[in-house]
């Protein structure tokens, strides 16, 4: 099967020494770790079967976030967690995109703009929530950053789950969302718009901006998503999955990548066909910066505010959830059975990482 490893271990090398000078750390070592991911370059373990002696390899991950094969379980781990914070009220599911023209500016100024984007986009939406016309409570929210459409081209927006609610200012009444509806998103767009620009006119580059942002309308979506439920399982796979997986690969052929998407729109599946080149850069250019907390929670789901939840439950009535399963515990990994006879293996060598990989240049991936 295609992956994009391999896909950069056979152009990796080209476009680092044609853009070598311009690429960003974060998009270098996302790269590298990449390529070297499970392979003997990072080390790993021998393991052996005493019923049958069947020897079997296994190399270390390399844990980037960015990287397709290392983030298998950590959205349901995510997930599991987020039971925790769930209210038994609706929610809604609010969505804030950046617009188009300030979108060569997040690319130069990834960690600035997405940063002023969570601020902005969460300031208002709590500010009109405090508005009795609406509201009138503190409400609780987790905000997902996501910087790609489906088809990988540069797409910014956050996505936030809020409870349909909030507590009221005498910290001991519910006042609930009306039915069906949360916040205005007319009004929220303003006030989106105005914050994010009363934040960013203090950067340096701020008059590249071009002045026709600053009168056009700003997207912003707001859906009921029932109990959030499905909103969350919607969400967890953005956060821990990265822009392409390796399952929508199909073919690397003649110096062209043709990788599948779904149309939003019709939801039907099509193809996309990229110049390596091209594909590399689109798939760079969703690699966040350093140490970027892209989930941030705001509210009564804050750190801080989170002990008010169980005040929140008491009010509503709601029973107290139970505690996850000990973090020790889970994490504990599988023990590696014998693809030939089933039995458990043994590890019996340690291996030491190596330098890099070879090249398969001689495999002709074809779908």
């Amino acid at each position: 099967m295609l992956e994009l490893a391999e896909i950069f271990r056979r152009h990796g090398a080209a476009y680092r020494d044609k853009f070598g000078g311009r690429m960003l750390p974060s998009h270098r070592r996302a790269m590298r770790d990449i390529e070297n991911c499970r392979t003997e370059t990072l080390g790993g373990h021998v393991f052996i079967c005493p019923e049958c002696g069947e020897v079997r390899y296994s190399y270390h991950s390399c844990k980037n976030r960015h990287c397709p094969k290392c983030q298998h379980q950590a959205a349901e781990r995510w997930l599991a967690r987020q039971q925790e914070l769930r209210l038994p009220v609706p929610y809604f599911l609010l969505t804030f995109t950046l617009p188009e023209g300030l979108r060569e500016q997040a690319r130069r100024h990834q960690r600035t703009v997405y940063d002023l984007l969570f601020r902005a986009s969460a300031a208002a939406v709590q500010k009109l929530a405090c508005d009795r016309r609406f509201v009138g409570g503190e409400i609780g929210m987790v905000g997902v950053l996501q910087t790609w459409a489906r088809d990988l081209s540069y797409h910014p927006h956050v996505h936030y789950l809020v409870a349909g609610g909030g507590l009221a200012q005498d910290g001991c009444t519910w006042v609930p969302a009306r039915d069906g509806f949360f916040l205005p998103v007319r009004a929220l767009s303003i006030l989106f718009r105005a914050k994010f620009r009363d934040g960013l006119s203090g950067a340096a580059w701020f008059t590249e901006v071009p002045e026709e942002v600053w009168d056009r309308d700003w997207v912003v979506h707001c859906q009921p998503v029932g109990n959030g439920q499905a909103a969350l399982k919607y969400l967890a796979p953005y956060i821990f999955r990265v822009a392409l997986g390796n399952g929508r690969l199909r073919r690397l052929q003649g110096g062209r990548i043709t990788f599948t998407y779904r149309d939003s729109a019709s939801r039907a599946e099509r193809d996309c066909t990229l110049e390596v080149e091209e594909f590399i850069r689109r798939f760079l250019q969703h690699v966040l910066p350093k140490g970027f907390v892209k989930v941030r929670y705001y509210g009564l789901f804050s750190g801080k505010k989170r002990r008010r939840l169980a005040l929140v439950r008491e009010i509503l009535g709601a029973a107290r959830l139970p505690a996850r399963a000990s973090s020790t515990r889970r994490l504990q990994p599988a023990g590696l059975r014998c693809p030939r006879c089933g039995k458990a293996m043994s590890r019996v060598q340690r291996l030491e990482p190596r330098g890099p990989p070879p090249l398969r240049e001689d495999i002709a991936w074809a779908a």
